[in-house]
């Protein structure tokens, strides 16, 4: 399995025939802003945490232009195919369900956010639950999307349950976990063996480095790679 990290909590996911893209804010992403059609070349799937714009990011044109199947909530999938995503290639779940993506599986699991897209005026536009979305390959690591979110002692739950492998952990603050809660929630609740810290450094009023949540993991056992923009790593 290979993971690139784009920035705030867009990565790409390339294990076996699937080539996955999270969260693909990417040409609005000011830690990127390389546009998104070199991290979506070859993608097979789009999957989405939640429905705020900067997790959104470029996933219309995406599935527009490569046939990639999108997985997310049904609220998410209805609205992007009111904005021109394909209706027959869309897959939606919701908490507690799990949907087979073909090659691997997703499964909804809680996150303590908000979703909806902004519009004009000020409005905003319901867009369902934020999730987690936990990622099982056959005979390939399990990996955990926390998406954007607070602690929450339910993450045994998710742990017993799925045993995740690999962790993407927002550690921002402000609109999720800060660091050093981030960091507790991975040792108190999770056994990972790596842990990708995410959605930091992208705008001014959050955190602008993972740095409270590396010394925060110091000691745990956990590899902690600090990957820069842009950069793949092999798990």
């Amino acid at each position: 399995m290979e993971l690139t990290w784009y920035g705030h909590s867009a990565f790409r996911v390339d294990a076996g025939d699937a080539h996955i893209l999270i969260d693909p804010f990417l040409s609005g992403n000011p830690s990127w802003n390389n546009g998104w059609e070199e991290p979506a070349e070859g993608v097979t799937h789009v999957l989405l945490t939640h429905g705020h714009d900067d997790h959104i990011g470029d996933a219309v044109d995406i599935l527009k232009n490569t046939g990639a199947m999108l997985v997310a909530n049904f609220e998410i999938c209805m609205f992007l195919v009111g904005k021109g995503a394909d209706q027959n290639r869309i897959n939606p779940g919701n908490h507690g369900g799990t949907v087979d993506c073909g090659g691997f599986t997703t499964t909804f699991v809680n996150a303590l956010h908000s979703s909806s897209s902004a519009g004009e005026g000020g409005a905003n536009t319901y867009l369902g639950n934020p999730a987690g979305l936990v990622l099982h390959f056959p005979g390939d690591k399990t990996l955990y999307h926390m998406g954007d979110t607070d602690i929450f002692g339910d993450m045994a739950l998710i742990q017993e349950l799925h045993q995740p492998d690999i962790g993407l952990v927002p550690v921002g603050d402000r609109f999720t976990m800060g660091g050093a809660v981030a960091a507790l929630a991975c040792r108190r609740y999770f056994k990972f063996e790596t842990v990708l810290p995410c959605h930091f450094g992208t705008f001014p009023i959050i955190d602008q480095t993972a740095q409270k949540f590396i010394e925060g993991m110091e000691g745990s056992g956990v590899n902690v790679p600090a990957l820069k923009v842009g950069e793949t790593i092999s798990l």
